[in-house]
Order: C-alpha cells, then sequence, then structure tokens
C-alpha cells in the first residue's frame, strides 16, 4: 500500500509530537508513523522536569542556564545550540502551559519549579530552582498535551507501523517503507520531508530506564545507508535506577532534598562535589557510586548498590510531588520511601550522540555540515549536540520541545517548495527480503539467547567505566554476535501480530548502535563527561575537543571523521562543583 504526505514524522514521543504539530501549524499536511500508540511513548516516562530560566522561585537567566548546559556537557556542547535552546525553552514551557498543561503551581499561581542535577545561579555558586513540573510525571504530561493538539490539528497517525527502511537516493530523502503489525503488510509512505524522532536505544544494556521498544532502529538503518552517527561514544547513565531493576527514580528526588548514602550512612557526594553535594551533574554522580561501591562501601549482602534517603523530608513533600517513585519504590521493591532508604545503583538511561543535524534539525552527512534534502532528526535520535558529552537533568524534555518544533517548522516550509519523488514497488524489495530471510532461515540461534549476551557484554566492557582492553574485547564479541544473528529463526512464520519477527528486526539495530558506540568509545582517548576512560583519566583539549563522525563500512569495521566543537562565550575549564 502507498500513501502520502507533505512532511513525515517517525515516531510519537515528545519530540516527534511537538515536530506535527508545528509543521502542521505550518499549514503542511502531516503524517506521524509511530511503533506505539502515542501516549505509550517513552517521553511519558521521563519524570522529574523541565528546566527552563523562568525565575518564578529566585533569581534566575538564559545566559546562566547556557552556561551549565556547555558545563555540563563538558566543553562538548556546542555552544551556538545551548544558546539558541536556553532562550527558546522559555517560551516552549509558556506555550505548552498555554496548551493546557497541568504543571504545579506557585502560591502566587506561577508555575512551580524545584532544583536539579547541575542547574546552578550566578555560575555555578549555588543550585538553583530551575525545573518546571507537574508532579513526577512531567513528560506523562507533555506527551498527553501534544498528543491532544495533534489531535485537535487532524493529523494522520499509523500506529504499531515498524519503519523497515528510508529511502535515500541520489542523497535526497523521498519516502519510507513500514511494516504494519497488525497485517504484516509492507506499505510504501512518500514524503516531501522526513523527520525522524525515534527516540533512543538504551535496550543496547542489561540495566536501563528504557522501555522494550527503545532499540536504535532509526539510527541503525541510516548508519547501514552510510550516514554519520555522531558522539556515540556518550551514552548516560542515570544515577537513580531501582536497584536491581533499572526502574529510574526522577533527579527530582534529590533536588527536592534527597540524599545519597553509603553502607556506612555517610553523605559521600560531599567528597567528590562539595558545593552541589547530590545534585552533580549525572556522569559525575554515577561514577561516585560505583566508586563507593568499588571501594567496599556498598550496601546489602553483595555491597553492590547504594541507598537514596528521603526518610527526612516530610511526608507531604514525598506523597504529593514524588508520588509516581513513592509507588514504584513500594510496589517493585517493598519499600516505603517514608521509613526506610531505597536502594538504588545507575541505569543506562539517555544516548548524547546520534543522527547529527544542523540547528534546524537538517540532518547532515559530513563534517562539512552537508545537508541531506527533506531528512530531519530531533529528540533524542538526534545530535545537535545541545548535551555535549553528558546531558544535563531535565534538558531532555526541553530539547524536545525546541529541537522538535525547529524541524517542524523548518520541515514544513521545505516542504512547501518541494515535489514528490517516484515510488515504486522496487523500493519494497530490500525490506521484505530481510523480512523473508527471518521468516525462513532454519538457524539455530535464538533471538533472546542473542540479545541477553549483548546485554550484559555491553554492560560489563562498555557502560560507565571503561578501558581500552574491555572495549577491544566488545568489539570482537559483537563481531561474533553479528555473525550468529545471520543464523537466527523464529517460530512464529504468521502475518498478524508477528511481534518475535519485530524482535529479530530490533536485534539487528541494537547490534549495529551498539557497534557504532563500542568503536567510538575505544577510539576516543581521553575521559570527558559521560565516556570515563580508566586507562585515559584525564580530558584531552588539545586532541579530543571535537566531536566524532562514525560511519560503517562492513560489520566490525567503523571509520571516523571529526567535527569541530562549536565554541562561544564560554572557554573550556576544568569541570568542579
Amino acid at each position: 500500500m502507498a500513501h502520502r504526505h507533505e512532511v513525515i514524522v517517525v515516531g510519537a514521543g515528545g519530540a516527534g509530537l511537538a515536530t506535527a504539530l508545528y509543521a502542521a501549524r505550518e499549514g503542511a499536511d502531516v503524517a506521524v508513523v509511530s511503533k506505539l500508540y502515542p501516549t505509550r511513548s517513552h517521553t511519558g516516562a521521563a519524570q522529574g522536569g523541565i528546566g527552563a530560566a523562568l525565575g518564578n522561585v529566585e533569581e534566575d537567566h538564559w545566559e546562566w542556564h547556557m552556561f551549565d548546559t556547555v558545563k555540563g556537557g563538558d566543553y562538548l556542547t556546542d555552544q551556538d545550540a545551548a544558546e539558541v535552546f536556553a532562550k527558546e525553552v522559555i517560551e516552549a514551557v509558556i506555550e505548552l502551559e498555554h496548551m493546557g498543561l497541568p504543571f504545579d503551581r506557585l502560591p502566587n499561581g506561577k508555575i512551580a519549579q524545584r532544583r536539579f542535577g547541575g542547574h546552578t545561579k550566578d555560575w555555578g555558586k549555588a543550585p538553583v530552582h530551575r525545573a518546571a513540573h507537574a508532579a513526577d510525571r512531567t513528560g506523562h504530561m507533555i506527551l498527553q498535551t501534544l498528543y491532544q493538539q495533534c489531535v485537535k490539528h487532524n493529523i494522520t497517525f499509523y500506529n504499531e507501523f515498524h519503519v523497515t527502511d528510508v529511502i535515500v537516493e541520489d542523497g535526497v530523502a523521498k519516502g519510507l517503507v513500514a511494516y504494519e503489525l497488525a497485517t504484516g503488510e509492507l506499505h510504501l509512505f512518500q514524503a516531501k520531508a522526513i523527520v525522524i524522532a525515534s527516540g533512543g536505544f538504551g535496550r543496547i544494556y542489561k540495566v536501563t530506564s528504557n522501555a522494550y521498544t527503545l532499540t536504535g532502529d532509526l539510527q541503525a538503518i541510516l548508519y547501514r545507508k552510510g550516514l554519520p552517527l555522531e558522539d556515540m561514544e556518550f551514552y548516560q547513565f542515570h544515577p537513580t535506577g531501582l536497584y536491581p531493576l533499572g526502574i529510574l527514580l526522577t533527579e527530582g528526588a534529590r533536588g527536592e532534598g534527597g540524599i545519597l548514602r553509603n553502607a556506612l550512612g555517610e553523605r559521600f557526594m560531599e567528597r567528590y562535589a562539595p558545593t552541589i553535594k547530590d545534585l552533580a551533574p549525572r556522569d559525575m554522580v554515577s561514577r561516585a557510586m560505583y566508586l563507593e561501591v568499588r571501594e567496599g562501601r556498598g550496601v546489602g549482602p553483595k555491597k553492590d548498590h547504594v541507598l537514596l534517603d528521603l526518610t527526612h523530608l516530610p511526608p507531604e513533600v514525598i506523597e504529593k510531588k514524588l508520588p509516581d517513585i513513592t509507588e514504584f519504590s513500594r510496589i517493585y521493591l517493598g519499600v516505603d520511601p517514608l521509613k526506610e532508604p531505597v536502594p538504588v545503583m545507575p541505569t543506562a538511561h539517555y544516548a548524547m550522540g546520534g543522527i547529527p543535524t544542523t540547528l534546524w534539525g537538517q540532518v547532515i552527512r559530513d563534517e562539512n555540515n552537508t545537508v541531506v534534502p527533506g531528512l530531519y532528526a530531533a529528540g533524542e535520535a538526534a545530535c545537535v549536540s545541545l548535551h555535549g558529552a553528558n546531558r544535563l537533568g531535565t534538558n531532555s524534555l526541553g530539547d524536545l520541545v525546541v529541537f522538535g518544533r525547529r524541524a517542524g517548522i523548518h520541515a514544513a516550509r521545505f516542504a512547501k517548495d518541494a515535489d514528490y519523488h517516484e515510488l515504486t514497488e522496487e523500493h519494497l524489495r530490500e525490506s521484505r527480503e530481510r523480512i523473508e530471510r527471518i521468516k525462513n532461515s532454519t538457524g539455530k540461534e535464538k533471538v533472546a539467547a542473542l540479545r541477553a549476551e549483548l546485554q550484559q557484554t555491553m554492560m560489563d566492557n562498555a557502560s560507565v567505566f571503561r578501558t581500552g582492553e574491555l572495549l577491544a574485547k566488545q568489539v570482537e564479541i559483537l563481531k561474533e554476535l553479528m555473525d550468529r544473528y545471520r543464523n537466527i529463526s523464529i517460530d512464529d512464520k504468521g502475518d498478524a501480530y508477528n511481534t518475535e519477527l519485530v524482535e529479530a528486526l530490533e536485534l539487528g539495530y541494537l547490534l549495529e548502535v551498539s557497534e557504532a558506540l563500542v568503536h567510538s568509545a575505544l577510539n576516543r582517548t581521553e575521559s570527558r563527561g559521560a565516556h570515563a576512560r580508566e586507562d585515559y583519566p584525564e580530558r584531552d583539549d588539545q586532541n579530543w575537543l571535537k566531536h566524532t563522525l562514525a560511519y560503517k563500512v562492513a560489520d566490525g569495521k567503523v571509520t571516523f571523521r571529526y567535527k569541530p566543537v562549536v565554541l562561544g562565550r564560554f572557554e573550556p575549564k576544568a569541570r568542579t562543583y
């Protein structure tokens, strides 16, 4: 079946819905193709808030937010992106409020704001109240609010469609191929502009806050096509995942005054970040937690985790401002945060790297910022390099509204003057062959077993702390897993709702993005932000103040090019808090 829309957005999370909404407001005919029903998208799991220098609780300025973003990103953040973001996110929050988003309120009626990791006033002197929140369900509320607006604008939704191919020919994006879960049919989509907003790929790791659907599909599809992925070595682990499940407990808990403690009951962050302690950026807190455990101060029979202590907070703060995480602790661990500390350990959370784009979301193919006409990306799937080497909490929700809006506006304007490209049945062939190959295979390998091996080895060899030796070992493991992947077979040969087939396709994507990550991490011989190499513990601005572009040559073979970091008003300095 064939469909035709001026702008097609892949993904119906916050970035996809923001893109679709603003493109529709520009007058474009817009469709959204999504693996999930839109309000099931992973943006709904974002808890703590959206950071913007509204200054409702205390003095705040966009310049301070920009500074925190650049410093938080360990100076790999492109400063033009940080400036656009820090200014426009203020407008974006007010627009969300006008759309009906139920933010928490201050007694004077203004939007309430809380403290959050790495957000400071007066260039780092003290923590600041910057995160606008709706209890600890902020992402959920953003998703619902944007979806309602999209319905109001008559945007077409193709739900439970899995994109299997992006048609890029002669350097131009022309359309998509998607697999319809309900029927097993392949559909051809013609578009003047395509926006990729398909989210992250945390499922490469065993312990992750990411939903089962976050498998890096579109990053992998473009990477196979010879387009680069940028800064893939930088993957953030969120410090407070419920131990041992990895389910997220918002940083807002520490924003409200929660304290991390080791087995001795010490508030250990005082040693690592004396000024802002538990509200240091995520990469630093995650490393500190691992070090406490490694040095024997972990909690529990295996001494393998630490504790998040909220017991000193007033019960109404915990129940009212943090209702979801309170419920998670009680349901999943049987721990009541009012009465006892909650076991936590870092959980794979967010990809700073992804599909490289301009400030307007246009996908670029090389270090000279050569644009692929008609192709855009926004949100976690993209790398405009707002987050540099480490994202600050709340900046992802801000990112998807600010850069989703920009991508939507630009895509709609581009589509006004562009023509549709001719597509034929021939464009379905590659996807059809891949699906038939998996369905008809009689190989001995099972998807679940391979995926479990991938996730465990990525956790062991390429997570919070890294060494050249472990990364080189992981390169070989990935090569072997890719070989074995060719031998998978599935039991379900049916057409309708063949989730086993979908999982087989997703494992292929997971292997590709893991390859880009591990090769990029082995290649970068320094420590910066979330990329901590124990064999190269120092940041090396002389050689590595630059973005990595990873290109796939063949399985296990990756080449690199580099792109300069856009510097500006903030000179790279040592990062202390």
